[in-house]
């Protein structure tokens, strides 16, 4: 087998032989190209068949080379551009000019072809070449079965070669795009305002998180890296804008998992005069418009569920979830302690809250497979909420569970400036160790008057991975974050073992 090293050099010597002939192998602007996609449909609307090699409909195809085979003076390979794969015919009788060019060719080159629709002796509709234009030599091999790589780790590191090599990576991303873009026009057809909101802050909040920190130099400041947009998108709500939304990153100091990435993309809603009741009718609706968008289908699988996104969705308290999966009531303080005892949870320098939660989500999270509304949480968990007017100890909150996954937050916005002062303050007095420090000028625009609201933050890396059925984030982040490799492991060295010999015309 030859080594990355070896074929590299193989294509340099290609590389300087296509100077020699005058090709620049790094080409220039190639205008009016047809996609793959466009010209197979083309075939089947002409119902080329196996008599009609030629036709007498010319295109012009652009892309990259991924098979290569060579038939003595017939060569035939696959172009892969962004819409698909078509099978492109070149003959040393219809390119006799251009023929040492032809025999240049590498898997992973990427170049243009003009010529005329048809098929071959088996039907496989090809567009028959008549004229090769090279627009990139490629002097990395590509590997000849990605999905055979030992360290699969190497699929995120190299995302532009697993986006190349499988059609079925680019599909999710496309997929991305649309759900993305689904939302978008669902918000603004309801009379939400997309907004920016500053991503470097000086103060943080709207969650609890650690941040990011950086410097700012001409100031002499540090600065933080957001971990929510949320207490700028209420000063809106403030300033008279009724509707906001803001789909942007948001970035956490913490760990990385199938479900975790420290910067991911949310979606963050508010909306005046509104609860999170209204909130639930937007998640529902944000997730068949973009059902919609993608092909229509409501039951759809991810990993070994199906789910069944068809609102409405089911509503449970978070107090009777607790009851059922626990088996304790939420109210009995000293068995909900027993019961973290015995899950293996050490609940001594805990508040009774913090231990209520941490029970349910060991007991009760993974057992929500289908949508799920989990109502009213404890109040000590949410202190930018509105408390439940008859029980001030339960906060009008929701959190959507899908598959065992949490994919969203919501509240009935707290707009009292006195208690939302308290609450922050009571909040930062157990976070000595993330450096949060109040946000005075968000209660200060709370005093000048924030109408009453409903807030919601959906997490789009999740809901992408959902309704392209991805058990891991990273599937679905283009560029995840990964370790860095060590400094003895070049990326040679990891291409010896993952990348097999090309199949080419050697």
């Amino acid at each position: 087998m030859s080594t990355p090293h070896s074929q590299m050099d193989d294509r340099r010597i290609k590389l300087a032989r296509l100077r020699e002939l005058g090709v620049d192998p790094y080409g220039s602007k190639f205008e009016n190209v047809t996609p793959a996609a466009v010209v197979r449909a083309r075939a089947e609307q002409l119902g080329v068949a196996p008599e009609q090699m030629w036709t007498t409909e010319r295109f012009r195809l652009a892309g990259r080379i991924v098979l290569l085979r060579q038939f003595g003076n017939l060569f035939f390979l696959t172009l892969r551009d962004g819409s698909g794969d078509i099978q492109i015919g070149l003959s040393k009788k219809h390119l006799p000019g251009q023929w040492p060019v032809v025999k240049l060719l590498d898997l992973g080159d990427i170049i243009g072809v003009d010529g005329c629709l048809g098929t071959t002796k088996t039907a496989e509709v090809t567009l028959w070449g008549d004229k090769l234009t090279f627009l990139t030599k490629a002097l990395r091999p590509p590997p000849e079965k990605w999905h055979g790589l030992t360290d699969v780790e190497l699929r995120y590191r190299r995302r532009y070669v697993d986006l190349f090599s499988n059609p079925e990576v680019r599909e999710v991303f496309k997929a991305r795009s649309t759900i993305i873009q689904a939302i978008r026009t669902h918000l603004a057809g309801l009379g939400f305002l997309e907004v920016e909101t500053p991503m470097l802050q000086a103060q943080y909040g709207g969650a609890a998180a650690r941040p990011f920190i950086t410097h700012h130099n001409a100031l002499d400041i540090d600065l933080y890296l957001r971990i929510s947009p949320e207490l700028y998108l209420k000063r809106l709500l403030v300033g008279g804008l009724p509707r906001v939304f803001e789909i942007n990153r948001n970035f956490r100091n913490e760990g990385i998992s199938t479900k975790h990435n420290p910067e991911f993309t949310m979606m963050e809603v508010y909306q005046a005069y509104g609860d999170y009741h209204d909130m639930m009718a937007l998640v529902e609706g944000i997730f068949a418009a973009a059902i919609e968008a993608l092909d229509g289908k409501y039951r759809r699988p991810f990993g070994e569920y199906t789910i069944d996104y068809t609102p409405p969705w089911r509503r449970a308290s978070y107090a009777d979830l607790f009851a059922e999966h626990a088996g304790v009531p939420m109210t009995d303080i000293a068995a909900v302690r027993a019961k973290a005892i015995a899950l293996g949870i050490d609940p001594t320098k805990m508040d009774d809250a913090v231990v209520i939660n941490e029970v349910f989500e060991h007991t009760v999270e993974d057992k929500l497979i289908q949508p799920t509304f989990v109502l009213d949480y404890p109040a000590p968990l949410c202190p930018l909420t509105r408390r439940k007017s008859d029980d001030p100890d339960i906060a009008l909150r929701f959190e959507p569970f899908i598959a065992g996954m949490e994919v969203g937050n919501a509240y009935t916005e707290l707009n009292d400036p006195d208690i939302q002062e308290a609450n922050l303050r009571a909040q930062l007095a157990g976070q000595e160790e993330t450096m949060a420090v109040m946000d005075e000028d968000f209660v200060t625009a709370l005093q000048y008057g924030m109408p009453p609201a409903g807030g919601l933050g959906v997490g789009i890396d999740r809901m992408v991975m959902l309704l392209t059925n991805r058990t891991s984030i990273r599937d679905v982040i283009l560029f995840p974050l990964q370790r860095p490799l060590p400094r003895s492991e070049s990326a040679d060295t990891a291409d010896t073992n993952d990348e097999a010999t090309e199949q080419g015309n050697e």
